[in-house]
């Protein structure tokens, strides 16, 4: 969300009231009719996380436990806007078909976390599961303030709860903070969004922050055992934007969503800040992180990551993807945002990171057809070639060194989605609609593009280096047609229809 921060959400939205939970405090026959206005609304994607209703955005603490997948997000159960953020919960034996379960975290009265159980993280410390996030309260004075964005100035405190169940449906907070205020001394734009992993034999954690006037900074903190932490120094500082913002994640003097680990013989940070996830790579010497390269996660549409170890012990990628309509809009749909596929993160010899589409999700291909540009009657092959009920996915490998286009749209020449390559507009390669990415060279290799429509949510890949997430908020009047401007410029397209992971739309 290039110039839109989660925070930015909170001030544009506000907490509003809505349509609740399906069945939760509603008359039979308002669940009724919500459940099938969703069910019905083309708009809503059908393979994609999300909850049965009403507002999501980042995710929390994704982890694979006792031979499940569990995610938690944030969450209000009250409307389809920013608000009142829970812990919802998701458990799925393969990260693709989802079962939603109760809601894990919720705000306590009068508690540290009484206005919001906002972002962070489960780990397992011994045999019991840990989530670390932060709480949002008022402050006593106006000094103790560190998430100020212009609506809103709260005290952001990080927390503790445990679990004692294997399906973790149940979690006990602890009553105090484990960190109640920031380190002494230093002039923050924030503190939320705890990264915690285990490092010899102690925690550590990055939290998410910045320093007034200067940049964005991760602070770093140590701890025997999760509950007593010791602030040791920044991880990492950076710059800010030099465009001051009353919201200083728009202005880069805070960087939220922290994520940290390693990958290769590298360590890479992650971050979101000025509407985009950025990821850098280095070396960590166990206080400092110096990072040698970096680049984009994600041009379009993504937002709030987070990553995990599958069971294969793979890195994946979680991102939250917002909404890009009028705040009228989706609080009139009854449902907003959608969790990102699953990334698998690599990092090349350079450095650079890589990310592809987790294989799982090829479970959910239909029957796929293939073209070959090159073959007799490409042409009528491609012009025959149909998407139904926007949810598909398409391979496209064509000439790297040559301009490109593939349009989806309908016979009378409407389009639902633009995609375009030009190797000559340097650093803004690929284009799907108004969106732009810098997609790296594939050295003499063929252009690869993987791409997945599913209702408004269409996810682009580029040679593993560059991913573009749109929102398309256009309903076509029967199947997308598709048509490519240089047939010799193709080398194969495979077609896929993609198969819905809940009968009615709810994903779960």
């Amino acid at each position: 969300m290039a110039g839109i921060s989660r925070r930015t959400f909170l001030v544009q939205c506000g907490v509003a009231s809505g349509a609740a939970l399906l069945g939760r405090g509603m008359p039979a026959s308002s669940s009724s009719d919500l459940r099938a206005r969703l069910a019905a609304d083309p708009l809503r994607p059908q393979f994609h996380l999300m909850p049965a209703a009403n507002w999501m955005n980042d995710p929390n603490g994704p982890i694979f436990y006792k031979g499940r997948y569990h995610m938690f997000f944030q969450y209000n159960p009250n409307a389809s806007v920013w608000g009142d953020m829970h812990w919802a919960h998701a458990s799925s034996p393969d990260m693709v078909h989802w079962k939603h379960e109760p809601v894990a975290l919720a705000p306590t009265p009068g508690g540290w976390d009484r206005d919001g159980v906002f972002s962070g993280a489960v780990v397992v410390d011994g045999d019991t599961p840990t989530a670390i996030y932060t709480g949002v309260l008022p402050p006593d004075l106006p000094a103790d303030a560190t998430l100020k964005d212009g609506q809103h100035a709260w005290r952001e405190v990080q927390c503790l709860a445990v679990s004692h169940d294997d399906d973790l449906r149940t979690w006990q907070k602890l009553p105090e903070p484990v960190i109640a205020r920031p380190p002494a001394g230093l002039m923050i734009t924030g503190f939320r969004d705890p990264c915690v992993w285990r490092e010899g034999g102690e925690w550590r954690m990055a939290a998410g922050s910045g320093f007034a006037g200067k940049g964005g900074a991760i602070l770093l903190y140590s701890s025997p055992d999760l509950r007593r932490w010791t602030y040791l120094n920044p991880l990492i500082e950076g710059r800010g934007s030099g465009h001051p913002s009353t919201n200083p994640v728009d202005s880069g003097e805070m960087w939220e969503c922290p994520d940290f680990f390693p990958l290769g013989d590298r360590h890479v940070l992650l971050i979101s800040t000025m509407g985009r996830v950025l990821w850098k790579s280095g070396h960590y010497d166990g206080k400092r992180f110096t990072p040698q390269e970096e680049g984009v996660v994600d041009f379009g549409a993504y937002y709030a990551q987070r990553s995990m170890l599958d069971r294969e012990g793979n890195r994946i990628l979680w991102g939250w993807i917002p909404e890009r309509r009028p705040e009228a809009e989706h609080r009139a749909a009854g449902w907003a945002g959608a969790m990102g596929l699953p990334r698998v993160l690599s990092l090349s010899s350079s450095g650079e990171l890589e990310m592809i589409p987790a294989a799982v999700v090829e479970v959910l291909r239909g029957t796929g057809t293939n073209v070959r540009g090159s073959e007799a009657g490409a042409k009528k092959k491609v012009e025959a070639l149909r998407i139904s009920g926007l949810a598909a996915e398409l391979q496209i490998e064509c000439a790297a060194d040559r301009p490109f286009s593939l349009v989806l749209g309908e016979g009378d020449g409407s389009r639902f989605a633009d995609i375009a390559y030009d190797p000559a507009a340097s650093g803004n390669e690929l284009r799907i609609n108004n969106t732009q990415a810098a997609v790296a060279p594939a050295h003499g290799s063929p252009l690869h593009l993987r791409l997945f429509v599913d209702g408004s949510v269409v996810e682009l890949f580029a040679n593993r280096t560059a991913a573009v997430t749109e929102r398309v908020y256009r309903v076509p009047r029967g199947p997308l047609q598709i048509s490519v401007s240089d047939l010799s410029a193709l080398q194969s397209l495979d077609l896929w229809p993609m198969k819905a992971i809940s009968k009615d739309r709810l994903t779960g």
